[in-house]
């Protein structure tokens, strides 16, 4: 069994189709079907159903499928190190957050991080599916909500996030420090669109006390959220912790009781994935920007208690 015939293999598994399959590896169909033949020989099982023009796999194929992701994967693994030994201040990386981290959070991490190390590549995308796309090498590293327990993957926890309500200064509730979640009823709210997952969180705690957000406005980012706020349009909640490092005089921010909508952050990758220079020092970057947030957050509500 050689490497090239299992990527031959994966290749039609990836098209399904043997055509296709041999224009992407750049060979000729006779060949493809020749290797794919003499592999299926070596294994003493076919691959493949062959149903007229159509191909699906036979249980044998879902098997070395299965195990062709291994190996691969693991050959990535020793390039990777290898190339990271050769290139200790280098290396590319791709990150997923949370669609709408980005905007704020992300920011100014993303230039430091490009100021102390030049030489490394970022890639930051925003998802939903940031477990889903680490487990299926898409990603290396992803900030997300705390996961359900997978053993592929290594979860770091980052910090604990409290949700607080923004308003415009002049708003009826601007001098509040804190109010009751049911409270929010009572304001015009600005939020993200159903399927963003803060909006989803809000919900869960709205339905547990019993009642249901209609927001004036929907919009999918921060940046807009904020402005709208600053515009005296309504109110909208974020995480306690960007609402402090945005520190605006224009937003007032009010913290939510009974309960206080909350979540766990952490940062997750595979287990099985390996972390060269790019993924260690973006971490070890990644927790202090943390820390100094949280510092800074602490410090300016400090400074608003004594104001």
């Amino acid at each position: 069994m050689e490497l090239r015939q299992l990527e031959y293999f994966m290749a039609i598994c990836e098209e399904m189709h043997f055509s296709r399959a041999s224009e992407k590896l750049c060979t000729s169909q006779s060949n493809l079907s020749q290797q794919i033949k003499f592999l299926e020989n070596e294994l003493g099982v076919p691959l493949f159903d062959r149903l007229g023009k159509r191909i699906t796999l036979t249980e044998a194929g879902k098997v070395l499928l299965e195990q062709s992701r291994h190996v691969f994967s693991h050959i990535d693994y020793a390039r990777e190190a290898i190339a990271a030994m050769k290139n200790n201040e280098g290396g590319t990386l791709t990150i997923g957050v949370l669609p709408g981290d980005a905007d704020l959070l992300f920011d100014a991490l993303l230039v430091e991080f490009h100021r102390l190390y030049p030489k490394t590549s970022l890639s930051v995308i925003e998802s939903t599916r940031i477990v889903e796309q680490i487990t299926s090498g898409e990603i290396d590293l992803g900030v997300t909500v705390l996961p359900e327990p997978d053993e592929r993957i290594t979860v770091i926890p980052l910090f604990h996030e409290e949700f607080a309500l923004a308003v415009h200064r002049a708003h009826p509730l601007a001098k509040e420090k804190a109010i009751k979640f049911g409270q929010l009823q009572e304001v015009k709210m600005v939020m993200f669109p159903p399927d963003h997952q803060a909006r989803q969180l809000i919900n869960r705690y709205c339905i547990q006390e019993g009642f249901r957000l209609q927001p004036h406005i929907e919009t999918t980012t921060l940046q807009s959220q904020l402005s709208l706020v600053k515009k005296g349009i309504g109110g909208c909640i974020l995480p306690s912790l960007l609402l402090q490092n945005v520190n605006d005089d224009e937003i007032a921010i009010i913290n939510l009781l009974h309960p206080t909508p909350s979540q766990d952050i952490c940062l997750v990758y595979r287990k099985d994935k390996y972390m060269g220079f790019a993924a260690r020092t973006f971490i070890d970057t990644l927790q202090a920007y943390i820390q100094s947030a949280i510092d800074n957050a602490q410090a300016s509500a400090i400074n608003n208690n004594h104001s």
